[in-house]
């Protein structure tokens, strides 16, 4: 029995190490991470149950101690910590993107590996290299575009540029990193069946590492774009600042990315763009778990590199064989890359992976039976009794490790079905079926309410409902003649209805922003839920500023919040603040034309018409393109200016003005219930005073009101 459960635990294994490269399943809007993620849960959770029963059969824990067993439980640590710590939303770390799991997982996976034998660990690589292979051909079918032609696959999977792993620079990686440990065992094998089956693997993992090599190339449209390492290492350094011990935590780079970007990155044209990962794998780990996870990073090199050294010492010049050490290579070569580029699931598993195929093991027995003496006349309940007691501390150590392991993987299915719950309700979304899209919506909710995406979605769902129930009702209570911008009676049903989505939209845009309060973005949601039904709801243009000016605070440099911000208080008429925020957006970025063009808006509404000639000439000079609409745009709103006109005006691809306060949709417009202010503010550490004799980006204008004043 012990004999059969140690195979089915190293099958199990192999299936893991096979699987995790290739498996995208379309059952999560994220399908390449979210279907590893389960792989890896699902695996090492049955590789786990599977020895705590060998452990209570056999009485003993035989378990081998490698060359990198503190480092990486070091590093695996800190994620636990950061994770608990200094994380606010814990299933960001949990599931998607899902950090946290992937390095503990990955660490687990370096023990379990670490217990095989030496030939159960080559076993393990040829497995890895098949899976490199099998890797290597789905990215050339998808590339040749044969997956295209097949209609019932999924539509990521027919594009061109699909790879098993999301895209081609983590697919170059993966293959360059894995083909020294193809060549060397097909150099090595014997067996000329197996050695033929290596030989093929290498030149498909030869092949497919030159195509995702080839779209990689500066220039192509799969070339990939990542912020500076300088601006990586400021975010770096200024969080540290905040939390030096355990980061930001685990998969919350993007919450850093938002609050220390320095502004100089604004100048760049990357400058929209949101990152969720830093310039490469090391500042990450800097970033999101400190000092701690980055000393346990920084072990682990220096123990790659003792045993590197040690490698080259034990193996004369003249003896030194390729396929002996391709594992260490490889190791070396994947822990160079990724002081280069980011980490995905993908090679942060490898690296595990590789890091135990290269680790020098000692193996050792622990007994775990408790030994009693068996008295003559015995009877045999009284020695079935003293059997069950000797296994009493092999019990004490497998029965814990059962129930977590139970109790994680019951959260885990939940957590899974509620993502797959997710990405059918955006396909219902997609379909325009309102009513799916709703109730499935909120069963995923329900399974999983810890998932910020959940409650934002849930949130522009309820408002377009309330939105689509207030025009059809307005549309079709107007009486006949009546003007079109008057304001319509409704009926007392639809008025409850649009009262209950509205205040479900704000349950929920707040539920997004208490799940992680020091995310910009998630601010933004609820300041557009509250922008959104301005027409609607009295006094929400209020709360929309009070929430709008805490997701600049999280997110200083980005000037399309500050237009946002400055186009509310344009909207309700109040043109000497909504010129403040636009200039602030405008220093922000100054070459930003839609801000400049905001700002004349507000400062002509003023009456600063020399001010507003003076920025939308400026507009005309920052915008490229000398015939496209955005210059006619701003070529008529200056002419409009200069006559002193007060026409409406008109819109661009990029230049958008501030819009006027919007009429109420239904009258009396629905009063907001009690509990519909935003949520309080997250306090964030004073900054380092500085002497500034003009106003810059980062100071902040108080000049809403408190909730207590706000109607």
């Amino acid at each position: 029995m012990e004999k059969t459960l140690a195979l089915i635990e190293k099958y199990i294994l192999y299936a893991v190490i096979f699987l995790i490269p290739v498996t995208v399943l379309s059952i999560s809007p994220n399908p390449f991470v979210v279907s590893k993620l389960a792989v890896l849960a699902y695996g090492i959770g049955l590789i786990l149950l599977v020895r705590t029963v060998r452990i209570i059969l056999t009485g003993k824990l035989d378990f081998s101690v490698g060359t990198y067993d503190f480092p990486v439980a070091l590093l695996a640590v800190s994620y636990i910590l950061s994770l608990i710590f200094r994380l606010p939303n814990k299933m960001e770390g949990l599931l998607s993107p899902g950090t946290a799991t992937i390095v503990v997982g990955g660490a687990l996976l370096y023990y379990l590996i670490n217990q095989q034998k030496e030939n159960d660990k080559r076993w393990l690589a040829i497995v890895l290299t098949i899976s490199a292979a099998v890797f290597s051909l789905l990215t050339l079918l998808a590339f040749s575009g044969l997956f295209s032609k097949i209609p019932q696959l999924p539509v990521f999977i027919k594009a061109r540029g699909f790879t098993p792993e999301g895209g081609f620079l983590p697919a170059a990686i993966f293959l360059v990193t894995l083909l020294p440990i193809s060549l060397g065992l097909a150099i090595s094998e014997k067996k000329q069946t197996l050695k033929g089956i290596l030989i093929a693997s290498s030149v498909l993992v030869v092949l497919g590492l030159a195509i995702s090599a080839y779209n990689i190339i500066p220039g192509r449209p799969y070339a990939p774009r990542f912020p500076s390492m300088g601006v990586s290492w400021t975010i770096a350094v200024d969080s540290l600042k905040d939390s030096p011990i355990l980061g930001v935590g685990p998969g919350n780079y993007l919450t850093a990315f938002n609050r220390f970007r320095p502004l100089a990155f604004n100048n760049s044209d990357l400058w929209a763009v949101k990152f969720a990962t830093a310039s490469d794998y090391y500042l990450t780990v800097l970033t999101e778990t400190g000092m701690l996870g980055f000393a346990a990073v920084a072990l682990l090199l220096l123990a790659l590199y003792r045993t590197a050294k040690q490698d080259i010492k034990e193996r004369k010049i003249v003896h030194w064989g390729f396929a002996a050490s391709a594992n260490l290579i490889s190791l070396i070569i994947l822990a160079i890359l990724l002081a280069f580029v980011p980490a995905t699931l993908l090679l942060t598993i490898l690296l595990f992976v590789l890091l135990a195929l290269s680790s020098k093991s000692k193996h050792t027995v622990l007994n775990l039976t408790a030994q009693g003496v068996q008295t003559e006349g015995q009877t045999l309940s009284a020695q079935t009794t003293q059997a069950v007691a000797s296994r009493f501390p092999a019990l004490l150590i497998t029965v814990p490790v059962v129930v977590f392991v139970g109790l994680f993987l019951y959260q885990a299915s939940r957590a899974f079905v509620a993502e797959y719950k997710f990405k059918k309700a955006l396909d219902y979304l997609v379909a325009n079926d309102a009513a799916k899209t709703y109730d499935t919506m909120r069963e995923a909710i329900n399974l999983n309410p810890r998932v910020d995406r959940y409650h934002a979605t849930f949130t522009r769902v309820n408002l377009a409902l309330a939105n689509a129930i207030a025009q059809r009702a307005a549309g079709a209570e107007r009486p006949e003649g009546a003007e079109a911008q008057q304001p319509a009676q409704i009926s007392d049903a639809d008025r409850q209805n649009i009262t209950t989505l509205i205040q479900q939209a704000i349950s929920e845009g707040k539920a997004t922003v208490a799940l992680n309060p020091l995310r910009a973005g998630n601010w933004e949601i609820l300041g557009q839920t509250y922008r959104a039904i301005i027409p609607l709801a009295q006094g929400s243009d209020a709360f929309a500023v009070q929430t709008y000016r805490q997701a600049v605070a999280l997110d200083p440099i980005n000037p399309n919040l500050r237009i946002a911000l400055g186009g509310i208080y344009y909207a309700r008429n109040d043109y000497e603040n909504a010129v403040r925020i636009f200039e602030l957006a405008a220093a922000a970025k100054p070459d930003h034309a839609n801000a400049h063009y905001n700002l004349a808006f507000a400062q002509r509404e003023k009456g600063d018409l020399n001010q507003a000639v003076a920025e939308l000439t400026l507009v005309l000079s920052l915008i490229q393109d000398k015939n496209g609409q955005d210059y006619q745009v701003a070529k008529k709103a200056l002419e409009d200016v200069q006559a002193k006109a007060k026409a409406a005006a008109p819109s661009g691809q990029e230049l958008n003005p501030p819009q006027p306060g919007q009429e109420p949709i239904i009258q009396p417009p629905v009063e907001l219930p009690e509990g519909s202010e935003p949520p309080q503010a997250p306090v964030l550490p004073s900054p380092t005073p500085t002497v500034n004799p003009t106003p810059t980006v980062s100071e902040e204008i108080n000049l809403t009101p408190s909730p207590t004043n706000i109607p």
